[in-house]
């Protein structure tokens, strides 16, 4: 017996017998699988009819590697490799096929793919609630379209003296329906941009939304602009303000809570606005402004939130990490622009010196090629100062807008956390109600119990207000993010571009100029 238990069952044949048709024929009609219902696999495959008592099995007379070594030694003759000593045909089934009975064809066995193992982590909904939110922001920012087109022209000087001031035309093209018209322009100051800013920022910033800030003030600037417009420094300033406001003004429009704001909307059409004087530096509003970021820098250090969202705390850390990366970058850039304007000048005397030199040269073929030179470098000399003011107002401009729009975002977070502070303080006033009522359950005060019910009544509404706006002020700030990420990529991207190809054509045009300088360089005797 041991050495029949050795054996090796033969392998399938390549056409059924006639025993196994009839059976499959039978087991067809019942509907039951032959693999199923037969036990000896090996006994079915050869035609052999089984006992009635199949279930009992002789008693085990032969050890358990002995078992292993016949199973193994099976599955490798039929080709099917395994770790574990299971009945190859325990999962087998048999495809439905619309062959018939007796026919050559072979039927193909399938083995049924189990469940997954029990062992694998299912991600819950909760843990996938975060990136599906994500999606449906990113969803809802793809679906946003603004056709409205800003731009901020004509800068004018209006007035003399130390009452003047520098008025800009802003030309708003549009086919939306809530304008009355699809272009349209007006007359505005720069302290109408800096009333429009603090307008935006009473009401949306409370909401957690970003509000573009305006350019800086300047005292210095603008004093000189009111001393006298024709000076170069004082053009160069007020082309620099004009460009702020612009892109100031573009991301304004661009943000879909702000452009339906009507505080937007009249500044882009009324003809005439209300002075704002909120925005002076001495008055009491910004008096008033300083306390308050006072009284909020005392708060943020003397209450710590415990944040149960990392995300906020990891943003929060890469928007300091990036303003900070961004000011070192900003002042490595106004140094190249600074020696850009440096070379620009040095560039001038040296071709005021060669034309010097060429007048009093007696060989006319060098004095001609000596004021050729002269004149190529007056021209890299005009060529240095488009790069100086490429590098400034694509480089150095982008970065303070965005050192500016950081900003703003960290305020956003800060919004937050007063949304929080609020909420934790109504929740401890609350606590403090409900200590006194029942003091007064205690003390047998009834005349006094119903107002501190009515008390409890009120404070549990507002901590479930106050929950709500931290909630709402949360999802906002979530979205404005990566509103704002969207936007930094595109406008990195596209300044990145652009300054490339202005470098790119100053490099061809300044070629241009010493091919033209090399035949009269040459022809010098």
């Amino acid at each position: 017996m041991a050495a029949s238990s050795d054996r090796i069952p033969p392998p399938f044949p390549d056409t059924e017998e006639p025993g196994v048709c009839d059976m499959a024929d039978g087991d067809r009609d019942e509907g039951e699988d032959i693999f199923v219902i037969c036990s000896n696999p090996v006994a079915v495959s050869r035609g052999v009819s089984q006992p009635d008592n199949v279930n009992e099995q002789p008693p085990d007379l032969f050890r358990e590697d002995e078992e292993e070594e016949a199973s193994s030694a099976t599955a490798k003759y039929n080709g099917v490799h395994s770790d574990d000593d299971s009945d190859l045909f325990a999962e087998a089934q048999v495809e439905p096929s619309t062959d018939k009975v007796g026919s050559s064809a072979r039927k193909e066995l399938s083995t049924s793919s189990g469940p997954p193992p029990s062992s694998s982590v299912t991600q819950s909904p909760a843990a996938m609630q975060p990136s599906s939110s994500l999606q449906q922001l990113e969803e809802e920012e793809d679906e946003d379209i603004f056709d409205v087109d800003v731009a901020v022209t004509n800068p004018e000087k209006i007035g003399d003296g130390m009452t003047a001031y520098v008025a800009y035309k802003v030309s708003t093209r549009t086919s939306l329906a809530m304008f009355r018209s699809k272009a349209f322009s007006v007359r505005r100051r720069y302290s109408d941009f800096l009333g429009l800013y603090e307008k935006l920022s009473v009401k949306q910033s409370l909401q957690g939304c970003i509000i573009p800030p305006p350019p800086e003030k300047s005292v210095v600037g603008m004093t000189k602009v009111k001393v006298g417009m024709d000076d170069p420094s004082s053009v160069e300033f007020v082309e620099r303000r004009r460009a702020a406001l612009e892109r100031y003004l573009q991301r304004v429009v661009s943000h879909p809570s702000l452009l339906q704001d009507p505080d937007v909307r009249d500044f882009l059409e009324r003809d005439e606005l209300p002075r704002a004087v909120s925005t002076q530096a001495l008055s009491g509003a910004g008096f008033l402004k300083m306390i308050n970021k006072a009284s909020d820098a005392v708060n943020k250090m003397t209450i710590k939130m415990n944040e149960s969202d990392t995300w906020f705390e990891d943003k929060f850390q890469e928007v300091e990490n990036e303003e900070q990366q961004l000011r070192k970058l900003q002042v490595v850039v106004d140094s190249l622009v600074s020696h850009r304007k440096e070379l620009c000048g040095s560039t001038a005397v040296f071709a005021k010196s060669m034309a010097m030199l060429g007048n009093s040269e007696d060989n006319t073929a060098l004095s001609r090629a000596l004021s050729q030179l002269a004149e190529v470098e007056d021209k890299m000399e005009q060529l240095h100062q488009e790069q100086a003011a490429s590098d400034f107002f694509i480089f150095a401009e982008l970065l303070a807008d965005y050192i500016r729009l950081l900003g703003a975002m960290r305020g956003c977070f800060d919004q937050r956390v007063r949304a929080w502070q609020r909420w934790q303080e109504a929740q401890s006033t609350l606590q403090k109600k409900r200590e006194v009522e029942a003091k007064l359950l205690w003390a047998n005060k009834p005349e006094k119990l119903q107002q501190a019910k009515d008390e409890i009544t009120e404070w549990e509404s507002r901590v479930t207000q106050y929950e709500r706006d931290f909630d709402r002020i949360g999802m906002t700030v979530r979205k404005e993010v990566l509103r704002f990420e969207k936007e930094k990529a595109k406008d990195f991207k596209g300044q990145i571009v652009k300054y490339l190809d202005a470098m790119l054509q100053s490099q061809q045009r300044l070629v241009k100029f010493w091919e033209a300088f090399l035949p009269e360089a040459k022809a010098i005797a």
